[in-house]
């Protein structure tokens, strides 16, 4: 096969099949996977797909970064049902780690009153939520960005690499059973791996139109997680799916119970 040739067929499977898997393209095309990876750049560099941990998905596959303004008018029950069970998992005395996002600012708002935390967050908007909590309270500093609100950059990641937190409530743009977690940017990405290594646990926070999608750059797989809370609305057979890797802690609305 030519590489012509080749480029077209990669283009065309992952076409039907929205990402392709460079071994697996390798077995099937018979050639080495350095050649896979040459091709996938160079449909990379044409526009064609996006490189992803261990393969390639369709450019128009990828979640990309949404407004806080956008983020913050939806799926609102979703998010404030997750944040409420959320908040019970915090013991007395804990430190945790809020990352950026609207649905851990609901937990911010669940747990403001309490005077018995050490809570660090990368987000001005949680920060502000704090303003006049009890507890303490700490901003990881950083450059912020724009829209959204979330703190980058290398302070952000000198602050992460020096502490240790009890539980990581971790935010999530696009979670898939192959590819783990992933964010539209590397430093976002980063960030949130840091976040990960500074944590004795991890909880993944996500209502369900988080899970079958991928985005730009990988956070890390779904085994490094205690647990991913989300919504009643996902399916039964995508709960099953997600289940045979991590745990996941389904919050019903209007009601306490978790499934």
């Amino acid at each position: 096969m030519l590489p012509l040739e080749r480029k077209l067929e990669i283009v065309k499977r992952i076409e039907k099949d929205g990402k392709v898997e460079i071994e697996q393209l390798a077995n099937q095309l018979n050639v080495s996977s350095m050649t896979i990876r040459r091709d996938l750049s160079l449909l990379e560099k044409e526009g064609k797909i996006v490189r992803t941990h261990g393969g390639a998905v369709a450019a128009s596959e990828l979640i990309a970064e949404t407004p806080y303004s956008s983020k913050s008018i939806t799926r609102i029950e979703q998010k404030q049902t997750i944040a409420k069970y959320a908040a019970t998992l915090i013991p007395e005395g804990s430190s945790i780690l809020l990352d950026s996002g609207t649905t851990t600012i609901e937990i911010a708002k669940e747990i403001k009153t309490r005077e018995d935390l050490t809570i660090v967050t990368n987000d001005l908007k949680i920060a502000s939520e704090l303003l006049d909590c009890p507890s303490e309270v700490i901003c990881t500093g950083g450059s912020v960005q724009k829209g959204v609100g979330a703190m980058f950059g290398p302070h952000a990641q000198a602050l992460l690499r020096q502490i240790r937190i009890d539980i990581l409530f971790l935010g999530a743009h696009a979670i898939d059973v192959k590819n783990g977690l992933s964010a539209p940017t590397m430093e976002k990405a980063l960030i949130k791996r840091l976040m990960v290594e500074s944590a004795s646990r991890t909880w993944v926070i996500a209502d369900s139109s988080k899970f079958n999608k991928c985005s730009f750059s990988q956070v890390c797989p779904l085994r490094q997680i205690e647990a991913i809370i989300t919504d009643s609305e996902l399916s039964e057979e995508d709960k099953l799916r997600y289940s045979e890797h991590v745990n996941v802690h389904q919050v019903h609305e209007g009601s306490e119970e978790v499934s």
